[in-house]
């Protein structure tokens, strides 16, 4: 009786492994057919050059996508309804329709047929030829921004890149485009004529503010990265097998999967350091690498978080991208693999497989589909996982775009609700350290709340340059604009996780665009009588005399006298300063109609119709310049026909800059920059009337915004100047001087002469007559 009883509870634990639930239940969508009845598209039929087919999702739009084999097929709802292949009008005489590349950019997809770029706009249907390729390629690559319509975002998901793969990196030609592919031009790498090998991939790795070519050499693989502080160095090299194929995950965080029919590997840092991914079994490593488990990858699918992939041998893993690890579980097998399937994220924690089956009676394909519910298969107990130990992570910030300027912190905050009797730590990275120095710093608050206890998470994040913690040397210019991504996730999450999808928000560290700069205008012309603002505001002109103002801006008089429109609706009533006082304006910061602070960074001045009659208090000499300091006359020539107005914190350099190395040979010209570390003013010649000046600030660290306006000046108390020049009259009023005093003494002398004595007794004969 008892061995009865100990072989059925056997088998009733046997039981649950013979009737294992399967991976997914397949089933075929079917629908859409009776829109493709009638004649197919005219069109030449695409091809995708690779014998394993690859699947490509818009990464901000989630229903479209596009399969690349045997045929492509293009969806924009994720393949709910039978297709037609994907076809180009024969108008475009692309010869032979193999694609070799594809990238969804914003909302264009572009593909490289027979070694050319061709952009189809899926919303427009319509077709175009990129302008710009002289040279034959075979790739393309660029990123998407999907967290804003802010004009940083929109140009991540405008640039892209088109190269030949294998070419030698030191004489290939690649092409940049910042206009969705629609035109081109060449792209030189500083250090390309340099560089050793062969050219795998050319990518803007925007988390990092670097363009990074990778170079293969001898079975081994590097990037070389554009800008400092990584262009000094190659990253570390890792193995190259065969001919990988590179995805860039969504979300900006700097996340690349390499990989090959043997070879699968990760980056979390946009290539520094590239590492094999493990594959576990429970909390032990099976293999260090995918490679060790003598599997045939076939394709491979990847989100903001989760990885998965799929073998020949029937095989499916699928793993986590951690925020400091990632490593593979292998799922039960089930016959799932076919030539043609793919593998495809449709939402957080679901997979598909895909397979495109064709219909003998109608020109559309099915799609045959087998969707993987992850958080369900995780729960079988053969799998050995873990639960996870957060039950909530939530925070308003994920999936936005924030801004830091030049000075300016950001605050962030969370909410973390462990699982009863776990202490998770949570971690906060962000993408960008190196060229930003930016850095986050978490303040945890627990708290108890209907008897379970939750922690409030504050990220707090501000410039390291500018918290003094920062190499200035080791960080990129601080002066140049750039981003990066937060991410708030749990260090070392349970694969479990699966619904707890880390919190990330795109940080712009550049301009904010709600910020302006305003002359302080307590004391007008029109408010002391001296203007009629209602004469101002009809069609009001004056005369500008042409000694006064050079159209050129070079300091030289004109030929003819300038008559100038007064613009009262952008100027309004203009600011009163007496001509003899030393003078400069009081900039305000504001933000988002807000007053922020009276500004003290370096401005410039330049009176728009070219008046020259002003000049500044110090000199460069007495400004305590070590090098000879910028004007406005050598930026003008500098900036060729870019326009007078073109000075700005890009261009600025400063004379107290040690690494200005411009020597000071004329010390006693004006010097031209208010603010700052000086006490200049403005000093105005002996002449009254309205200037209209434009005022930028320079000082690159103040902010990354181009600060700029125009404002109106009325200068009044100098009295008129005389019409006979000054040098003149001095000349007459010397000699009638000299006349005089020569006249008293000649006059006494030649009176006691006989010609004296003549002229005495003629004067008396007159006087008598």
């Amino acid at each position: 009786m008892l061995v009865v009883m100990l072989l059925a509870a056997a088998t009733l634990r046997l039981c649950p492994l013979a009737r294992a639930q399967p991976l997914c239940r397949i089933h075929t969508v079917r629908t859409g057919k009776m829109f493709h009845v009638g004649q197919p598209t005219q069109g030449v039929h695409l091809y995708f050059s690779s014998a394993t087919a690859r699947l490509i999702k818009h990464p901000c739009k989630k229903n479209i996508a596009l399969y690349l084999g045997k045929q492509l097929f293009l969806t924009r709802n994720n393949f709910e309804s039978s297709l037609l292949p994907f076809s180009i009008p024969t108008s475009m005489q692309v010869g032979i329709p193999e694609v070799t590349s594809a990238h969804f950019a914003s909302s264009v997809l572009l593909l490289v047929v027979n070694r050319k770029v061709y952009i189809y706009d899926y919303e427009a249907d319509s077709w175009n030829a990129s302008i710009g390729i002289k040279h034959p390629v075979s790739q393309i690559s660029g990123d998407n921004c999907c967290y804003s319509e802010h004009p940083f975002c929109l140009d991540i998901s405008n640039s892209v890149f088109a190269y030949l793969l294998g070419d030698l990196t030191s004489q290939t030609n690649i092409y940049f485009s910042n206009t969705q592919g629609y035109r081109f031009q060449k792209y030189a790498h500083e250090r390309q004529a340099e560089l050793v090998g062969t050219l795998g991939g050319i990518f803007y790795f925007h988390s990092l503010s670097q363009i990074g070519l990778l170079l293969i050499d001898q079975g081994k693989a590097k990037f070389g990265y554009s800008d400092h502080p990584l262009n000094h160095s190659l990253g570390l090299p890792f193995d190259y097998n065969g001919t990988l194929d590179i995805l860039l995950t969504p979300g900006q965080k700097g996340i690349l999967i390499f990989w090959y029919e043997n070879s699968l590997l990760v980056s979390r840092n946009a290539g520094q350091l590239v590492d094999p991914v493990p594959v576990r079994e429970g909390h032990h490593i099976l293999y260090s690498s995918i490679s060790e488990a003598n599997v045939t990858i076939h394709s491979v699918a990847a989100n903001e978080n989760e990885l998965a992939v799929l073998t020949r041998e029937n095989n499916l893993y699928y793993g986590s991208l951690g925020i400091l690890s990632s490593f593979l579980i292998k799922f039960a097998d089930q016959n799932i693999w076919s030539q043609e399937a793919v593998l495809m994220f449709t939402e957080l924690g679901i997979l598909e497989i895909l397979t495109p089956l064709p219909d003998s009676f109608f020109p559309a394909f099915d799609f045959q589909k087998c969707p993987v519910n992850i958080q369900a298969i995780l729960m079988d107990p053969q799998l050995q996982v873990d639960f996870c130990k957060v039950e909530l992570l939530h925070g308003e910030f994920a999936n936005k775009m924030f801004i830091i300027d030049m000075n300016s912190e950001l605050e962030l905050s969370a909410l973390m609700i462990p699982r009863p009797g776990t202490s998770p730590v949570p971690l906060a990275m962000v993408s960008n350290p190196y060229s930003l120095g930016l850095q986050a710093v978490i303040y945890e608050d627990s708290f108890t709340y209907d008897g379970n206890t939750k922690h409030r998470l504050n990220i707090s994040l501000r410039q390291q340059h500018h918290w003094g913690r920062a190499d200035p040397n080791f960080t990129s210019s601080i002066k140049r604009p750039t981003i990066s991504t937060i991410t708030l996730d749990i260090a070392n999450k349970e694969i479990s996780c699966v619904d707890l999808k880390p919190l990330t928000a795109l940080i712009s560290v550049g301009c904010d665009l709600e910020k302006k700069i305003i002359i302080q205008n307590e004391i007008s012309a029109c408010s002391k009588g001296i203007l009629n603002p209602v004469a101002l505001q009809d069609n009001y002109s004056y005369l500008i005399e042409k000694e006064a103002y050079d159209p050129n801006f070079r300091r030289q008089r004109a030929t003819k006298d300038l008559v100038v429109y007064y613009p009262y609706e952008k100027l309004g009533c203009p600011l009163l300063v007496y001509y003899d006082t030393p003078w400069k304006p009081v900039v305000e910061l504001w933000r988002g109609g807000k007053f922020q602070e009276v500004m003290e960074a370096e401005y410039v001045l330049l009176e728009v119709n070219g008046l020259f009659t002003y000049t500044y208090s110090l000199t460069a000499r007495t400004a305590l310049c070590t090098s000879q300091p910028q004007n406005w006359t050598t930026v003008i020539e500098n900036a060729g026909d870019k326009g007078p107005f073109i000075w700005d914190r890009e261009n600025y350099v400063s004379c107290h800059d040690p690494k200005n190395d411009a020597p000071l040979k004329w010390p006693n010209v004006p010097y031209q920059i208010l603010g700052g570390p000086t006490a200049n003013k403005v000093t105005f010649e002996q002449r009254n009337g309205i200037y209209v000046f434009f005022i930028s600030i320079v000082d690159p660290y103040y902010s990354y915004c181009p600060l700029q306006t125009t404002f109106s000046v009325y200068v009044y108390g100098a009295f008129p100047l005389p019409l006979i020049p000054s040098e003149i009259t001095m000349f007459l009023l010397m000699v009638a001087i000299l006349l005089s005093v020569w006249l008293a003494y000649i006059i006494p002398k030649a009176l006691r002469t006989e010609q004296g004595h003549r002229f005495q007794l003629l004067v008396q004969l007159c006087r008598r007559y």
